[in-house]
């Protein structure tokens, strides 16, 4: 993106001689003559530097008219550039400006190669400062959310399907709208699709909106600068400005209080968005995935969702199937969370015993592939033996009403040594066919893997 630099100086030579040098260069310029044209710009447009001379009407050789620009600058800006010029430069006057928030000083006249060198570094530490704040900010939202990690598992004939369509539209800028119940891996199918997408070197950036409280909406999730309310001590980057160039995730959209809907359709429907306490529109170039685990539809009917908003995020609705429908992936499922669990604790990896298995295929699951990785991770923790049993699991055993019988329906439903075979195989692949590693992964010796992968097929 081409740099935007402020040129404010009331010497009309001076301003057309460095706007010629600038634009020569390739930077956007824009001028002013007097600090307040200076004040009135920086609130509604971006700049990515000042160049600013320090004397104008008030008199020309003590620079107190633009020191004291130089201080309300900074009230607005925290980051960005200020280089300072001035025909009447001495020792105390450049430390004066330094102190008052100049990034450099500069003589006149100036030579261009230095005043262009200049230029360039302040940009370069601003697009850093500016990168490292992001970061910082991005970092704090992530340490809430250090989970088990465990790939997309998809045997199953309806996640098959789902990731088919996911892949489909990921390369797309469309709003994706994913419906299902609690703990389904709706966030993590947001993942998949940014991962998948164009813009999967960008930030990924999740929220869970039901955790925004009314009041701190706009926030949160615009930013505010630095004394917009009373506790606001320094200025806040929002999500919107966190997601730029990447995907924005809004998990549990429908928690959104219905009186700050309106805010987030505007930013949809226009791309932009103010932070709190600043004129200055900024652009969302975001692409926007949501989830929610309840019926939209009904929400609009009951007024706690504007149509017109549903209208903005689902352009691509997919529904997340619960884990009882994907008896497929239970027990791959199982297997990836055993050897995530024996990673975090690192311990020798449990396996299940047949009967284990049985009973994970015959539990309804109402917590979905959340409750799985719970259950398997206190069953690691409790168990004594490296085998778990049926026990160790601690399920309240009510029958899987999709599962009632896995071997009276062998026509519908892969049997247990299928099962088996394809989480021997699925392992075998992900250590790249090195059969001692898959083996120790699973707590079995490379000679009982075999046996076990022969016996399946």
């Amino acid at each position: 993106m081409t740099a935007s630099i402020l040129i404010a100086d009331d010497d009309e030579g001076i301003i057309s001689a460095l706007s010629l040098l600038l634009k020569s260069e390739g930077f956007t310029v824009d001028t002013a003559s007097s600090p307040q044209q200076v004040l009135d710009k920086l609130l509604h447009c971006d700049y990515h530097l000042v160049l600013m001379d320090l004397n104008y009407s008030l008199d020309t050789t003590s620079g107190e008219e633009g020191l004291h620009l130089l201080t309300r600058i900074r009230n607005q800006e925290e980051l960005l550039p200020v280089v300072v010029m001035t025909g009447w430069a001495t020792i105390e006057l450049a430390v004066n400006t330094i102190k008052s928030g100049a990034n450099d000083f500069i003589q006149k006249p100036w030579d261009n190669n230095h005043l262009l060198a200049t230029i360039r570094n302040q940009l370069k530490l601003f697009n850093a400062q500016k990168q490292t704040q992001k970061l910082s900010q991005h970092n704090q939202l992530l340490q809430n959310e250090r989970r088990i990690s465990l790939p997309i598992t998809a045997h199953s004939a309806s996640m098959k399907s789902l990731l088919a369509k996911l892949q489909q539209v990921a390369k797309s800028d469309v709003n994706i709208l994913l419906t299902g119940e609690n703990g389904t891996g709706k966030s993590m199918l947001a993942r998949y699709v940014h991962d998948y997408s164009n813009r999967a070197s960008a930030p990924f950036i999740a929220v869970n909106m039901g955790a925004i409280t009314e009041t701190l909406f706009e926030s949160e999730m615009f930013g505010h600068l630095k004394g917009a309310f009373t506790d606001a001590k320094q200025t806040r980057i929002g999500r919107f400005e966190l997601a730029e160039s990447g995907t924005l995730f809004l998990d549990e959209i429908a928690n959104t209080p219905l009186s700050q809907q309106a805010k987030l359709l505007r930013v949809l429907e226009e791309r932009r968005f103010e932070k709190v306490g600043a004129t200055k529109t900024q652009v969302a170039d975001i692409r926007l995935i949501t989830a929610t685990n309840s019926q939209p539809s009904q929400l609009v009917a009951d007024g706690l969702f504007r149509q017109d908003l549903l209208y903005r995020i689902n352009t691509v609705e997919l529904v997340v199937p619960p884990l009882r429908e994907r008896l497929e992936d239970i027990i791959p499922l199982a297997q990836h969370y055993l050897m995530a669990v024996a990673q975090k604790y690192n311990q020798p990896q449990r396996t299940l015993s047949t009967a284990a298995q049985t009973a994970l295929l015959q539990y309804p699951w109402p917590g979905n592939v959340r409750e799985l990785g719970h259950v398997i991770e206190r069953a690691h923790i409790l168990s004594e033996g490296q085998i778990l049993q049926p026990s160790n699991l601690g399920l309240d055993h009510q029958p899987n009403n999709s599962a009632t019988s896995v071997s009276n329906n062998a026509t519908d439903l892969r049997t247990l040594e299928a099962i088996e075979l394809d989480a021997l195989e699925q392992r075998f692949e992900y250590f790249n066919g090195d059969a001692n590693q898959a083996a120790q992964s699973l707590g079995l010796s490379r000679s009982t893997f075999y046996r076990r992968l022969s016996k399946a097929k």
